[in-house]
């Protein structure tokens, strides 16, 4: 870090240049009430490589999850990224590429987001992806102001209380202020989004669910597109785990309209929570209503293949009024990691290692019941999964981490209180069978 400080003649200068004789009276347009009168309490101040040393120490106190055997994900997922992607991704034309605002002009950043839209749309079994948000709760948000402005008959979207918890209140932010209202579908004793709470709903212009569900089981999506259907509302599927679909059928395939959701283990690494990718894609029927920009592929005059912006429903390229959305924007870098990603493992690979993760996981779900933790539900799941602890655990998990470097789970208790003393367990391919036979044990003993 350098400092840039003003001396006493810069300062001089820009007062002169104000008209104002000192500092305070530069900040006098200010009300007093808001100012402080007593100063900031501050500590001393440092020299460069004493705050240097000190930023050092306070860093260390950070728990890294790559010296850690992690057993939760909720959202965020820990998986192994191939050296190739993250070479390539650190070279300076894609790490320093910005929103092509002469698109054209900008052939090899059309290119990449147009091989992201089409793996995206391959993966989730849709018609059409948008460039990328910023994470699953924003593309969500996205998708049900798409559903409530196609019905403008009701203000009420109906939203899984299986979705994540973070995205659901995302949605509400993004919502609420407009007059509209989220209403929540519960979930059965099955770990489920109950199907028949939906059809006691009228008036809803969406319907929202979660697969896997933040729970970790797989819901029927083509049952709610059948409710949704016979609620004349728009069917939005979602999801917080992109590699679940190399093994389970498409969102698309089961009858979504719009899909959203996370592509953060699509190559991104876990670092303090991110970074995010928002997939949205939807049917070609919603193409003019994604936000956000399409890349197509064409010819020009000579015949040679080129890229094009099709199109651009933001306000940095048409009137603000006709934007579907103000506040969108495109994780390019995140894309396109996520493309490189897809196209280092292929299909065949992204199926093989959404078989391990599955496997990993029903081999720790077996070895934390045998040592004595009680299944909380039967639904099929992915690579998560919810468990009734023993009592005590909470002091043995708080063991784990500070003695062990081991998280084990995820307390369910503060998103659904009806939950007590119950966790909800990853495993991804990251995890060895030795790591989850010293869990076992350590649980057990």
């Amino acid at each position: 870090m350098r400092y840039l400080p003003h001396t006493k003649e810069d300062i001089d200068s820009m007062l002169k240049k104000t008209g104002c004789e000192s500092i305070d009276e530069l900040f006098d347009s200010i009300p007093a009430k808001l100012k402080t009168s007593e100063g900031l309490d501050l500590p001393a101040s440092l020299t460069e490589w004493e705050l240097n040393a000190h930023m050092e120490d306070l860093a260390s106190q950070n728990i890294a999850c790559k010296n850690y055997q992690c057993f939760m994900g909720a959202g965020n997922y820990d998986h192994y990224i191939p050296a190739s992607v993250q070479y390539l991704i650190s070279r300076s034309e894609f790490a320093t590429a910005y929103t092509p605002y002469q698109p054209e002009v900008s052939q090899g950043t059309l290119q990449g987001i147009y091989e992201f839209q089409t793996m995206i749309c391959e993966l989730l079994g849709m018609d059409v992806a948008t460039a990328s948000h910023y994470d699953c709760g924003t593309a969500m948000a996205e998708a049900c102001l798409i559903a409530l402005r196609k019905n403008r008959k009701t203000k009420k979207i109906a939203v899984s209380n299986l979705v994540h918890p973070y995205h659901r209140q995302i949605v509400n932010t993004y919502i609420t202020p407009s007059g509209f209202e989220l209403v929540e579908i519960p979930s059965n004793a099955s770990g489920l989004t109950d199907i028949d709470a939906l059809a006691q709903m009228d008036d809803i212009a969406g319907v929202v669910v979660q697969s896997p569900n933040f729970l970790g089981n797989i819901e029927n999506l083509a049952a709610f597109k059948q409710a949704a259907d016979d609620k004349k509302a728009m069917f939005i599927s979602s999801f917080t785990e992109a590699l679940a679909y190399g093994l389970l059928k498409s969102p698309g395939s089961l009858g979504a309209e719009i899909v959203a959701g996370e592509g953060q283990s699509l190559g991104l690494p876990k670092s303090f929570g991110g970074p995010g990718l928002g997939l949205l894609a939807g049917t070609k029927k919603q193409m003019r209503n994604l936000p956000g920009r399409l890349i197509g592929k064409t010819t020009d005059a000579n015949d040679q293949e080129g890229f094009v912006l099709t199109l651009a429903t933001r306000e940095q390229h048409i009137r603000r009024e006709k934007a579907s959305s103000n506040i969108c924007s495109n994780n390019g870098l995140n894309a396109m990691t996520a493309a490189m990603y897809l196209s280092s493992v292929g299909k065949i690979g992204i199926r093989d290692i959404a078989q391990l993760n599955h496997d990993k996981a029903a081999y720790l779900k077996s070895s934390l019941m045998s040592a004595g933790f009680e299944s909380a539900f039967d639904a099929p799941f992915f690579n998560e999964f919810v468990l009734k602890v023993p009592e005590g655990f909470a002091e043995t998990r708080s063991r784990l981490i500070n003695e062990n470097c081991i998280f084990a789970g995820l307390d369910l208790e503060p998103f659904y209180p009806e939950l007590k003393n119950h966790y909800l367990f990853c495993a991804t391919e990251t995890v060895s069978k030795d790591q989850i036979d010293q869990l076992a044990k350590e649980v057990q003993s």
